[in-house]
């Protein structure tokens, strides 16, 4: 008698645990030739706000936790990547249609794309922070702190390298985040997700929905327990964007806003993408108390 694979179900990924959608309902997933590879778990509204509770709950704690040790914890999702580069390579290949040389490319700049922001955890302080000059015999000091809870909408088309590099900046500056993948290549993402979910990320500090960006962006644009949200996944749809920003503006999230057409996240990052999700607090103290 033949043996029977045991075909993986692919699911969301909340608050640490990997649920079906509440809505009971999945979607063909194709590789970049059109054939069938999987089908992917369909998020529903529901299954976001079970989302945004997650990242809430997670919140205090992971804001709370010291910048050197956020960075100690996106250096071992990057060690778990390394350990499960043959299922991510294979992820890209499919999703993205690339080479195996590429795809292990795209897999390495991943990687060394969270390394590079695990590095800035302890050291953006120091940077976008600041002592102020004052008349009066007081210190005057700014410094940044997270903003909440960060609506994600990861690139279409980049996959894995264009998701790793929307999720690392929102949590190593102690944000937490609801990720909506890519719509016709979402398996990367739940790959990553099996990656966070045996790092020593805390459950709720990354959470990764497959389905539609169109139809689940709305609610945590308009949900009045989200803090910001980062446009990237709808590059280029300037209507989707603008709507989306009319329904951010009703408790005043902060946007990043989409950009005409989708980056290339090869190139050099930046700060920016760490600095949109943080707010400046300012402290006065007297001298000599």
């Amino acid at each position: 008698m033949s043996r029977v694979d045991v075909r993986k179900t692919y699911k969301l990924f909340i608050g640490g645990a990997f649920p079906r959608s509440e809505s009971g309902y999945s979607y063909v997933v194709h590789d970049s030739k059109g054939a069938f590879v999987a089908n992917a778990a369909l998020a529903s509204r529901k299954d976001a706000r079970d989302a945004v509770v997650a990242a809430r709950k997670a919140f205090g704690g992971w804001a709370g936790k010291t910048a050197y040790n956020r960075a100690q914890i996106l250096y071992r999702i990057a060690e778990i990547m390394e350990d499960r580069r043959p299922q991510l390579v294979q992820a890209v290949r499919q999703s993205e249609g690339l080479s195996g040389s590429r795809a292990e490319k795209v897999l390495d700049e991943s990687i060394d794309r969270l390394v590079w922001y695990a590095g800035w955890a302890d050291k953006l302080t120091q940077v976008v922070g600041n002592a102020n000059p004052v008349a009066g015999p007081y210190f005057n000091l700014s410094t940044p702190e997270p903003t909440g809870v960060v609506g994600v909408l990861a690139p279409q088309e980049s996959s894995l390298l264009g998701l790793v590099s929307a999720v690392a900046p929102v949590i190593v500056t102690g944000n937490t985040a609801v990720v909506v993948s890519s719509y016709r290549r979402p398996l990367p993402a739940v790959t990553f997700a099996e990656c966070l979910a045996t790092s020593d990320v805390p459950g709720g500090v990354v959470n990764i929905l497959t389905g539609d960006a169109t139809t689940i962006a709305p609610w945590l644009a308009g949900h009045m327990d989200v803090n910001a949200i980062d446009l990237l996944g709808v590059a280029g749809d300037t209507e989707l964007a603008t709507s989306l920003e009319v329904a951010a503006a009703d408790n005043l999230k902060r946007v990043r806003r989409a950009p005409a057409a989708e980056p290339d996240f090869a190139a050099d990052p930046g700060l920016e993408a760490m600095t949109a999700f943080v707010e400046t607090k300012t402290v006065w103290h007297p001298i000599g108390v």
